[in-house]
């Protein structure tokens, strides 16, 4: 994923935006620094050098960019369910290993997948270790290749969860302090942060700010800190990508 004023991919210049709040500065205090909203996503996009492809998950679903060409392709999600604001954080959407997309939905444990060369759809119920009594969904999904694993959030119950690389299971990861509103999730090499954070693994994005996790060797517990940590991946400037792509 890139973050900035402008991506370069085969060769269409995508412009983005990122939000007003300057998390990299520590908050005199945490109220006032809560009365700072970060603006929220409205699509959740990622970038696809490889195949110059850009994903992009809005309300209607998720659109396949082919940038070589350009073309648009729909792609329906049978059965996906996602609320919007105030009651969430939209549903999100990451890359695998093999470019494979997976879609979350806010309200289910349940994955999408979208192959990467068929563009074919499974869904994927996940079976969770724990939380079963509750309404468990994921605002919030990244890709750990360390772990070979996917790392999700959840914006109500402020949980995080590792998903098997065979999408049928989620274990929770006990945390020291729940991180509630997670709007977006980065997975973080150690050695890439600053002095701040430099030992977190995860950096969860919040309209409040940054929270950083520090997983235990066996990825079961964490610690998190209210902390700064890396830009938000949000909003992606739609009208701009529809301009560059004639709208297909």
């Amino acid at each position: 994923m890139w973050n900035g004023n402008a991506i370069a991919v085969g060769g269409f210049l995508l412009a983005t935006t990122l939000a007003g709040c300057d998390i990299g500065a520590t908050p005199r205090n945490k109220a006032a620094h809560e009365s700072r909203q970060l603006e929220l996503p409205n699509a959740r996009y990622r970038v696809d050098p490889e195949r110059s492809r850009v994903w992009l998950l809005a309300r209607e679903g998720v659109f396949v960019y082919d940038l070589s060409r350009p073309e648009r392709v729909p792609v329906p999600l049978p059965g996906w369910l996602s609320v919007d604001a105030p009651y969430s954080c939209p549903s999100d959407l990451a890359l695998g290993p093999k470019g494979e997309a997976l879609i979350t939905s806010n309200t289910l444990p349940t994955l999408w997948r979208i192959d990467p060369e068929s563009l074919a759809v499974t869904v994927h119920p996940l079976l969770l270790d724990a939380d079963t009594d509750k309404d468990v969904g994921f605002s919030a999904l990244a890709y750990s290749a360390q772990q070979g694993a996917f790392i999700a959030a959840s914006y109500v119950h402020g949980s995080l969860w590792k998903i098997d690389p065979l999408l049928e299971r989620a274990q929770k990861i006990s945390l020291s302090a729940p991180v509630r509103e997670a709007c977006g999730l980065a997975v973080r090499p150690r050695g890439s942060q600053p002095a701040l954070s430099r030992l977190a693994d995860l950096c969860v994005h919040t309209p409040h700010g940054g929270w950083s996790v520090i997983l235990a060797p066996d990825w079961r517990s964490a610690q998190v800190s209210f902390a700064p940590c890396a830009e938000q991946p949000w909003p992606f400037n739609v009208a701009r990508l529809n301009d560059l792509t004639g709208g297909n």
